[in-house]
């Protein structure tokens, strides 16, 4: 049984199966707690004993009920876990595809994310981080006696989880810098939870290309919320998306981009060349920059950002940073996490069971070198593990 699902599959459904007939199913994001059925229904199609298929057939629509009360509980599968707070956009940018895939902004209410939340942490979970294509936009409310009363947006919320007995780390992406409040630049300064790393797309430096993107803010507006949120958290360490050769992009453009960049100082960063997406206003620009200059900018593009993230990196070495452990590494009795700021940490055990005995821990380690996406480090403490949880070994341990 073949089935394709996602965002793609959501806009080319029909296209899907016209190229590929042994497709079974399209599913979009919105149906996915209708899979059982799907899967029940696709059986039929493909049931060996049929001399002829029939023909796939595609689940696309916006259900009126939300699908999380569909979706079975939580279960953590180790000491980090992922929790979706709000799903679409109303942003409309023009390279993107969300609106029209996704749908609406729809943020779960204040008392699903907690209950789900507290799941998380008796199963196990010390991290979570909260998920949604505009996550800074979330407005979800609380019910019973307060009904109808908001929470304070995405920071009420992430105060709310902080006093959660045992969730030790809260992160939350993907944000947009229109909705960066002033409530959540504090946040950043006052929750020793909220761990000290914001992924902030801002896809180009040039005011002309960003109204071209309508992303509704400006180079200055976003290096504005940027000394905000230093000044709130001198530590904080940055992320963003990039997108290079967007149509109408010229060589003086591109460069306001990299100024931008260098202006910022990214810890990490994506970056991409410019793709239309079938439906989207940019897809039908008329000005639309060649294969090749998209290339070569993004080429130089990604050598400035590489070599921000290896000076922060660097930055790292001969400091001591708890890192989170969370699954196995690359090589024998070697274990493997986060640092605060989002960098993966790398450890050499002595044999395996020391290594058995970091999962699921938060412990200090010293830096002993850099590369350009990951760091070495020694063991020099260990926090205990709390007396309820116990973690087990990731499935490729």
């Amino acid at each position: 049984m073949v089935a394709v699902a996602g965002c793609v599959a959501q806009a080319e459904g029909e296209e899907i199966l016209r190229r590929a007939p042994n497709v079974d199913f399209v599913v979009g994001p919105q149906s996915y707690h209708n899979l059982p059925d799907l899967v029940a229904r696709a059986a039929v199609r493909s049931d060996s004993s049929s001399r002829r298929r029939s023909p796939g057939f595609v689940e696309t629509d916006f259900p009126a009920e939300s699908k999380f009360d569909h979706l079975p509980a939580p279960a953590a599968q180790g000491p980090s876990a992922f929790l979706t707070v709000q799903e679409g956009c109303d942003k409309f940018c023009a390279f993107c595809v969300v609106p029209y895939t996704r749908g609406a902004e729809y943020s779960r209410s204040v008392d699903e994310v907690l209950q789900e939340a507290r799941l998380l942490v008796e199963g196990g979970a010390w991290e979570i981080t909260l998920l949604g294509q505009n996550v800074n936009a979330y407005h979800g409310i609380r019910n019973g006696p307060e009904s109808g009363e908001a929470e304070g947006g995405l920071a009420g919320l992430i105060r709310l989880l902080a006093a959660i007995d045992g969730l030790k780390r809260i992160r939350y992406m993907t944000s947009h810098p229109r909705d960066m409040s002033a409530a959540l630049i504090r946040a950043h300064a006052e929750l020793p939870a909220l761990m000290p790393f914001l992924h902030l797309p801002v896809q180009s430096g040039s005011d002309r290309i960003l109204s071209r993107m309508n992303r509704r803010h400006n180079a200055a507006e976003y290096l504005a919320v940027i000394r905000d949120l230093r000044s709130a958290n001198p530590g904080i360490a940055l992320s963003s998306d990039f997108i290079v050769g967007h149509p109408g992009e010229t060589e003086e453009a591109f460069e306001q981009t990299l100024a931008l960049i260098r202006e910022v100082g990214y810890a990490q960063a994506y970056s991409f060349k410019y793709s239309p997406r079938p439906g989207t206003p940019a897809a039908d620009a008329d000005d639309q920059v060649p294969e090749s200059e998209k290339s070569e900018r993004l080429e130089r593009l990604q050598s400035l950002l590489n070599e921000q993230q290896l000076a922060f990196n660097q930055r790292s070495v001969g400091t001591v940073l708890p890192v989170l452990f969370d699954r196995k590494g690359k090589h024998p009795h070697q274990i493997a996490g986060r640092s605060p700021h989002m960098q993966a940490v790398h450890l050499d055990c002595a044999d395996a069971a020391e290594a058995a005995s970091l999962f699921g821990t938060i412990s200090d380690v010293k830096v002993i070198s850099a590369h350009a996406n990951s760091l070495k480090a020694r063991l020099v403490a260990a926090e205990p593990m709390l007396s309820a949880p116990t973690f087990r070994e990731p499935a490729n341990a």
